[in-house]
């Protein structure tokens, strides 16, 4: 078994999301470690880009300040690898189509597979064109994640089918960030992927509130916060790591 089949095991998984080397790449690992201390079940690593069409402005501010503190997909590697040697929280990296042709589809999976990423997420990879990506994911073990959103409709069937570890299932339509409501059609969309195959749904897009994550564990096999722990990064810079850990332990709370 991978340590993604793991993830899912017998509870409600909390997945949380950080922008790699926001501050800095040393927070960044001691934030990594602290929130697999509370209970994290997978952690996802934003690789800062300079484009990233999928997120909203917490987010790309976070890229912004990351690249701007001189980080490097090569730094970043370096990192998980610092990480590995204590840890062994699952690790999903959470990057665009560019970076990793621009490193070398080839290279960049070998990498994964070297330092200990066991999973990408690539938003700007529509089903369509996976195979530009899987067979190298295939090659290195490193599990290619599928994402559905409202708009897939009944493309839900044919992602659904050959997707594997678990399907992310965004929210709701736009860009990430906090939310005050969450899309309406989430249920049904983890329903028909469900009728096809028997894969864990992780709601991600827009949840920030313990009570919006308890709602949502309702319905799916795990949460994906990322934009409101950006934003209390960014609020605290150097000094966040304590006020990250103990959201995520408020977080994991109202869902298990």
């Amino acid at each position: 078994m991978n340590r993604i089949e793991q993830v899912f095991k017998n509870r409600k998984a909390f997945i949380p999301f950080i922008t790699a080397g926001d501050p800095s790449l040393d927070i960044t690992e001691k934030l990594v470690l602290k929130m697999a201390e509370a209970g994290s079940d997978l952690i996802e690593l934003g690789i800062p880009f300079s484009d990233p069409i999928a997120e909203g402005p917490v987010i790309q501010e976070a890229d912004n300040r990351a690249l701007e503190a001189g980080t490097t997909t090569d730094k970043v590697f370096d990192m998980v690898k610092s990480i590995r040697r204590s840890c062994n929280v699952p690790i999903a990296f959470m990057t665009y189509a560019n970076p990793i042709f621009t490193y070398g589809t080839d290279e960049f999976m070998k990498k994964c597979q070297e330092v200990g990423v066991d999973a990408v997420i690539v938003p700007d990879i529509p089903y369509e064109e996976k195979g530009e990506l899987l067979p190298y994911c295939s090659k290195y073990n490193v599990t290619f994640i599928s994402m559905i959103a409202p708009t897939s409709n009944e493309r839900i069937r044919k992602i659904a089918a050959e997707a594997e570890g678990f399907i992310y299932c965004v929210s709701s339509m736009g860009v990430t960030g906090v939310r005050e409501k969450l899309g309406d059609n989430i249920e049904e969309m983890i329903k028909i992927a469900k009728e096809v195959k028997d894969i864990p749904c992780a709601i991600g897009f827009g949840i920030s509130t313990p009570e919006q994550a308890a709602a949502m564990s309702k319905i799916s096999d795990g949460v994906i916060v990322g934009s409101a722990i950006v934003k209390i990064i960014a609020q605290y810079g150097f000094e966040c790591v304590p006020h990250v850990e103990e959201y995520v332990k408020s977080m994991i709370k109202a869902i298990r």
